[in-house]
């Protein structure tokens, strides 16, 4: 094994940003040693490392990979780790429905990484194009209010280290990838709602909420494990510049249900029409909104949670969110109608 993956793997002391570089030029080189992505991916997704050589490894990536040359200070992404109960894709519809009342919303996520369908296998079946880049990024949140961001906010170096295991995949060693995911994606909002699904996680990503600071983020846990505010538990959360609070089951509004009701249906593009049209299990809808309400809070559009919840229920019982998603495809060149 080399230096860096001994230390590792022994857990020997922080391993510095000029180590993560060295390590990342030989990526790109072609250079690593058969076997030794897997092995790193392994070791890194057995135990979360240390929190200077996290800084540290963050630091290479962000460093590499440049200023991204735009900022949106006025807009607010929610994207979770996975994992946790199967359920349909909560955050897209309330990135959606968020986007209806006012809120700019730009949402970055994922392929599917333990369920059937991420964001961007949804958004595929939706019709619904991702961006390329940041300047189409910055057109489509100006024209629509919401836009869906591509692999491009992503380090390149998480692609190398793809292709570098075949034949395994990010699924089977790659779970370190996915809990940090929320926070590798290079993208300069104002804000954004990342939930857990392991409160394991959790100091960790308290470490890499605060990396930014014209970022302010809120990180949300449940008992249930779900990656996102559900409205029939109490959701912890825990915001990176102030005190923890609690959202009770059943605020801002009444709920009834269980985490059943959110599992995923077998057309998961009619389970989203549904969710948006009001026509869902009324808990699925009272998820999205509670999410959407909490993206209008953060973002600022709202400052009382009663008031950005009512919004959110109306923008899907008068049709605004499902108005905004025909928009959001019918001008979306990319889009293959699904």
């Amino acid at each position: 094994m080399t230096a860096l993956l001994t230390r590792l793997v022994a857990r020997d002391g922080p391993i510095d940003r000029a180590d993560w570089h060295g390590f990342f030029d030989r990526l790109a080189d072609g250079d690593l040693r058969r076997g030794e992505g897997a092995a790193l991916l392994a070791s890194l997704s057995t135990a979360m490392p240390d929190d200077d050589t996290l800084h540290a490894l963050f630091d290479s990536l962000d460093e590499r990979r440049g200023d991204p040359g735009v900022a949106f200070p006025d807009a607010v992404n929610i994207v979770g780790t996975g994992g946790g109960p199967r359920t349909f894709n909560v955050s897209t519809a309330a990135a959606v429905v968020a986007a209806a009342i006012g809120v700019r919303v730009i949402k970055t996520g994922s392929r599917a990484y333990t369920s059937k369908y991420g964001s961007f296998d949804l958004l595929e079946a939706l019709g619904v194009g991702l961006t390329e880049d940041f300047a189409d990024t910055a057109e489509r949140l100006d024209r629509l209010g919401v836009a869906f961001a591509g692999q491009f906010v992503y380090p390149a170096e998480i692609a190398r280290l793809a292709s570098q295991i075949v034949p395994l995949d990010l699924r089977t060693v790659g779970t370190f990838v996915n809990r940090v995911g929320p926070f590798l994606a290079a993208m300069p909002v104002g804000a954004q709602l990342t939930g857990f699904s392991d409160e394991r996680m959790l100091p960790a990503l308290r470490l890499l909420a605060r990396r930014d600071p014209n970022k302010r983020v809120w990180l949300c846990g449940n008992d249930f494990g779900a990656d996102e505010l559900i409205s029939c538990t109490d959701n912890v959360v825990h915001p990176d510049d102030g005190e923890t609070f609690t959202l009770a089951a059943g605020s801002p509004a009444p709920s009834e249900g269980t985490i059943e009701d959110l599992r995923p249906w077998p057309n998961p593009v009619e389970q989203f029409h549904a969710v948006l049209a009001g026509t869902g299990p009324a808990t699925a809808v009272h998820t999205v909104c509670l999410n959407a309400a909490a993206l209008g809070v953060l973002g600022g559009r709202f400052t009382d949670w009663a008031d950005a919840f009512a919004a959110a229920r109306d923008a899907v019982r008068g049709g605004a969110a499902t108005d905004l998603l025909a928009r959001v495809r019918s001008t979306d060149p990319a889009a293959v109608h699904a």
